[in-house]
């Protein structure tokens, strides 16, 4: 991000603490909690937002060096995600071409070669079918044509987007909405190291679940004594970039940067920026670290949803902490590591402060909120919530998932 952009929010986020006083979008709206509940919503949903729609996965870092590989079951089609030895971000269907069953079953690995446990039919990393037992029961087959069915993938800025259709497009540009290049400016791709996943399943609806992240009026009340001893409440940088926003929240830090002079401000000394990217993805990140928070529905069931909290480091604060609990640096040159070995744990556990406060901030205080609202909504007697003046994402959000299924506005209430 540039200089001049990070002053302006850093002044505009300055202004609203010395003011007492937080964002204001002028509007404020009721929206209806049946978009909640729906099933008829839920399943145009799934249709349009999750089976139709590019996907981002992971960052780079998940696939650190060539032969390694992830699977995602999030979305409906089961990927098998790799970096072939080239070293080329691919995606395919996770189904062998013979009869369908899974090629690859655990959430991430390395490997050269994927064999079916069927019947041992056996593909490469690049897709492509190399093996089959017994072929003669099957004919001159042409193994060219039955390699495991290859999905749109776009590997850039650090990011790995795939689209759930084989016939599908993935533009970059006219997803992230001039978003694009403040991405690149981060470099989210250099230097980064998987340090893990969370998995939240709770029962209150994907959108809800996104709401949480949609405001910094709880933060000094319901983050008392977690979140709001790290950051002010009640401030908020916002920008909208067509579908998706950027939301910047200051920590603590912003209170001695203010006496620093403007050249030596530096945005990630003092807030937490978050991206919010079109439709389920948060994604926020600091000094040293990235948290991935993918929201998805559960299929058949608007009352439930799945989160995934995916962290990552950069190498250098992996290092440090391993040197801080007396062990060796583990991070390989490959950027890698090994989660059962005894050096790395301890630097799992240093690092481990941060994602626990995190992740248990979000299931245990913020989706908590959610699940009683959700409880509400299905009660059938609460036929709003408001969005106040002050919570401008979430106008962002609910009126562009609306105009996309080709729902009516929210509707405006008016100011007194």
């Amino acid at each position: 991000m540039e200089k001049p952009l990070q002053i302006r929010i850093l002044k505009e986020l300055m202004r609203q603490i010395d003011e007492k006083v937080n964002v204001d979008a002028g509007v404020m709206y009721r929206n209806p909690t049946s978009v909640y509940t729906c099933p008829d919503v839920a399943t145009r949903e799934w249709q349009a937002f999750f089976q139709d729609h590019p996907q981002l996965i992971a960052l780079s870092a998940s696939l650190p060096k060539p032969g390694t590989f992830l699977t995602v079951d999030d979305f409906g089609v089961p990927v098998l995600a790799t970096r072939d030895p080239e070293g080329r971000f691919r995606a395919f269907v996770n189904a062998c071409r013979h009869r369908g069953v899974r090629v690859a079953h655990e959430e991430r690995g390395e490997s050269g070669h994927f064999m079916c446990p069927f019947h041992n039919w056996t593909y490469s990393n690049r897709g492509e079918l190399v093996g089959i037992p017994q072929q003669r029961h099957f004919g001159a087959i042409d193994k060219s044509c039955h390699g495991l069915l290859e999905l749109p993938a776009v590997e850039r800025d650090g990011l790995l987007w795939v689209h759930p259709r084989v016939d599908g497009t993935i533009d970059l540009d006219a997803q992230l909405g001039g978003l694009a290049p403040e991405i690149a400016s981060w470099r989210f791709g250099d230097d980064m190291v998987f340090m893990g996943e969370t998995v939240i399943d709770k029962r209150l609806n994907w959108k809800l679940a996104n709401d949480t992240f949609g405001e910094t009026y709880h933060f000094t009340r319901l983050h008392k004594n977690t979140l709001g001893q790290i950051f002010h409440g009640d401030v908020l940088a916002y920008e909208e970039f067509g579908r998706n926003h950027r939301f910047v929240i200051a920590t603590r830090g912003i209170d001695t940067m203010r006496e620093k002079p403007e050249r030596e401000w530096d945005l990630l000394e003092a807030t937490s920026p978050l991206y919010y990217l079109f439709p389920n993805i948060q994604f926020s990140f600091g000094q040293n670290t990235v948290s991935m928070i993918k929201i998805y529905p559960y299929p058949g069931d608007p009352g439930r949803s799945v989160t995934r909290v995916a962290h990552y480091f950069s190498r250098d604060a992996v290092d440090r902490a391993a040197q801080a609990n007396g062990t060796s640096p583990t991070i390989t040159a490959e950027n890698t590591y090994d989660p059962s070995g005894f050096a790395q744990q301890d630097a799992v556990l240093t690092l481990s402060a941060f994602t626990e406060v995190f992740d248990s901030t979000i299931e245990q205080e913020d989706y908590l909120m959610g699940e009683t609202t959700q409880r509400s909504a299905e009660a059938g007697q609460l036929a709003h919530v408001l969005f106040g003046r002050n919570e401008p994402a979430l106008h962002h959000y609910h009126h562009h998932f609306r105009l996309a299924l080709g729902m009516s506005p929210l509707e405006q209430i008016p100011l007194a």
